[in-house]
């Protein structure tokens, strides 16, 4: 038999619904020691990319095969400053060892990806849209010194423009656009957390590395004449797996 008691709100609490912003990572492989030396390579001299993020495990690209052991993997990735909290698509005894390690089940988390820029509408009568309010865009970091070996800038969830020189050595990374209106002679990471629309800008192109998105070049291969030294953006063409294309801007 069911019984009804007298409902009376707490005075100390309320439960609330609330969403959380969260990375994803996505895991591709269960061999843990090829997992840290990618992660060192990627992230290694980058220790403030991360600030406490929550992050959500997606077993999904592992189709269910490999064992995991959670308990180093987490370890892992806390080295790196983010804070797994959940894990979602992987097979029944994966996510028993996710949730036996401490994670939450998130079966309903949604990975983000790329907008796709859609064909134009073909012309017509258009309906008035109703207005809608934006939010403020971040305002670029902006940088006017010269940055030498072994300085680093950061520009966190925004573009960033570097007035002066980046000197071999030096590092500009961004999660958006990267401008530099000098020489660009160290490393420039643009698209940090996967936006492949990102691009990097120079008046100056004579990079150590470019990236965008996880997809790099580096002096190891020689720069088409056409780009190098002169004012040239980088950009990405084909997504997380395609290729980078640098393109000579032109003078006005």
């Amino acid at each position: 038999m069911t019984v009804a008691s007298a409902g009376r709100a707490p005075a100390t609490f309320e439960i609330k619904s609330a969403n959380l912003p969260l990375v994803s990572l996505l895991l591709k492989s269960a061999d843990l020691c090829a997992l840290a030396q990618e992660l060192n390579a990627r992230f290694g001299d980058i220790p403030d990319f991360f600030d406490h993020d929550p992050l959500v495990l997606d077993l999904s690209p592992l189709k269910g095969k490999g064992e995991i052991d959670f308990g180093e993997l987490l370890h892992l990735l806390r080295g790196y400053r983010v804070l797994p909290v959940a894990a979602r698509g992987g097979s029944a005894a994966q996510m028993a060892a996710a949730l036996s390690a401490g994670l939450a089940a998130a079966p309903d988390a949604l990975v983000a990806v790329p907008a796709s820029v859609s064909a134009p509408a073909p012309a017509g009568p258009v309906a008035a849209a109703p207005a809608v309010v934006e939010a403020s865009p971040v305002a670029a970091l902006v940088v006017d010194k010269p940055l030498r070996s072994g300085q680093q800038v950061y520009a966190r969830g925004r573009d960033l423009v570097v007035l002066s020189m980046v000197n071999p050595g030096a590092e500009v990374i961004a999660d958006g656009h990267i401008h530099v209106y000098a020489p660009l002679r160290g490393k420039a990471i643009a698209g940090a957390r996967g936006n492949t629309e990102a691009r990097i800008f120079s008046t100056c192109l004579e990079p150590e590395l470019i990236s965008i998105a996880g997809v790099y070049r580096t002096s190891d291969v020689p720069l088409p004449a056409g780009v190098l030294s002169r004012p040239t953006q980088v950009r990405l063409v084909g997504g997380a797996e395609g290729k980078l294309v640098m393109d000579p801007i032109a003078a006005a």
